[in-house]
């Protein structure tokens, strides 16, 4: 796919959008990348308290703070990337109008930039869940190749959004919209034993949002030290593949409207 091999022929330009997005991310900022630990720690802090100490519904999920942690590096990741990356053409109108260069690099620059974020997260946990819980020293390390999958899910789900906000202004509102319904959907801060009952449902829902499956492929190995679900990997890779094939026929369908649009 062109679209995605011009990441290559155009690697210079890429780290320079990269380097740029990346500071203007921490600039003036006292402590820079360390705020990235803030968002997901005051949240893990927050279900906790609510869901593990005053409410006692996740009593019986061990390790429940590294469980919720796993999961809400995963969700951090997807939604900041979504929403900072649906504005991505938008954001830089004036250089898309004036050079003429792969406009898709604005929005892979977007998910790089957020990639050293989750980086520096997945390598945090790591760490924490080789010591809490020892059987992942020899599982952790599969939660690496799966992660880079789900990067290139988001990548390809960024770059299809983007293009469509730059058409339609209501997408990057949607987005924002959607995004805390699908959070409560998503198994960040509980799991599918709490429900009984609803097979079906849940069935539906767990394999209907293609959040789900990556999150607990990611999160197994490293929270529980268990390999992750067959099914689980196979979706997985079926995401990150649809997403970047949907991204890559989006993009060309609507380039050469792009920059009149904008």
């Amino acid at each position: 796919m062109s679209v995605y091999s011009e990441l290559i022929s155009y690697r210079e330009l890429f780290a320079n959008l990269f380097r740029r997005d990346l500071q203007k991310r921490y600039k003036g900022s006292a402590l820079g990348v360390l705020w990235v630990l803030l968002p997901p720690l005051i949240l893990m802090g927050v279900y906790v308290l609510v869901f593990h100490v005053l409410w006692r519904v996740t009593e019986d999920i061990p390790h429940y703070s590294l469980y919720l942690l796993a999961g809400l590096a995963t969700w951090v990741f997807f939604a900041t990337t979504l929403q900072v990356g649906s504005r991505a053409m938008l954001d830089n109108a004036e250089l898309i109008r004036k050079t003429r260069f792969p406009r898709q690099l604005v929005a892979f620059s977007v998910v790089g930039a957020n990639v050293v974020t989750y980086a520096v997260m997945l390598a945090i946990l790591l760490v924490a869940c080789f010591v809490v819980v020892p059987d992942s020293r020899a599982t952790g390390w599969i939660a690496l190749p799966l992660a880079a999958l789900f990067v290139c899910f988001v990548a390809g789900a960024t770059l299809t959004i983007a293009c469509l906000d730059a058409l339609f202004r209501d997408v990057e509102h949607l987005v924002g919209a959607l995004l805390l319904p699908w959070f409560f959907v998503t198994p960040v801060f509980w799991e599918w034993s709490f429900f009984t009952g609803h097979e079906t449902l849940v069935q539906i829902v767990r394999y209907g949002n293609p959040i789900s499956p990556p999150l607990s492929a990611i999160r197994d190995p490293l929270w529980a030290g268990t390999a992750p679900r067959t099914v689980d990997v196979v979706y997985t890779v079926c995401a990150a593949l649809v997403a970047l094939a949907l991204g890559a026929l989006t993009f060309r369908r609507f380039d050469d409207r792009i920059a009149v649009e904008l």
